[in-house]
């Protein structure tokens, strides 16, 4: 079975891979397998851009998890959304040294839910868990991957709403 970790930069994706690795499960990591796809830098947004399509048809199914900010675009039997609230978000990502424009696309993409909508565009809604990373603590965050890859956490989505922090002018 394949599960994909997925998220918006900064709420916590290879941190509970590292965590969720530790207790056993074999974690790929998206940026990893993206090489031989990328097309070249967008110097504008600070980040490579990647032939999706391209990518996905090429990738090999795997027996585990794989986690990143592309992910969800992978067809596997589960995908797990991380979400952040847009202000933690922004402090997370400036505390990583981003750029203040990349902070601001970031932090206004979780609040109008970018990397959930284009998760439910691929995977049917029973098969999505998203996980507000807010103040959950790494352990509680794996826990909640775990029983949903084990059944025992049902999926959830759609329930988080930041767009207030639209209108409060990120």
């Amino acid at each position: 079975m394949m599960t994909v970790v997925t998220g918006t930069p900064g709420t916590g994706k290879s941190t509970v891979a590292e965590e969720l690795e530790r207790r056993g499960w074999m974690v790929v990591r998206a940026a990893e397998t993206v090489g031989p796809f990328v097309l070249g830098d967008d110097p504008d947004r600070d980040t490579s851009v990647v032939d999706e399509e391209a990518w996905v048809r090429s990738f090999a199914p795997v027996d585990g998890i794989v986690e990143g900010h592309l992910a969800h675009l992978l067809p596997s039997d589960r995908a797990v959304v991380l979400r952040c609230r847009p202000d933690v978000l922004e402090g997370r990502l400036q505390a990583r040294g981003y750029a203040r424009a990349k902070v601001r696309e970031n932090a206004e993409a979780e609040a109008l839910d970018v990397i959930l909508v284009e998760t439910l565009e691929v995977h049917p809604q029973e098969t999505v868990l998203e996980i507000d990373t807010t103040n959950l603590s790494l352990a509680e965050t794996a826990d909640l991957i775990e029983g949903f890859i084990r059944g025992t956490v049902p999926p959830s989505s759609g329930s988080l709403d930041w767009s207030a922090y639209l209108m409060e002018g990120l």
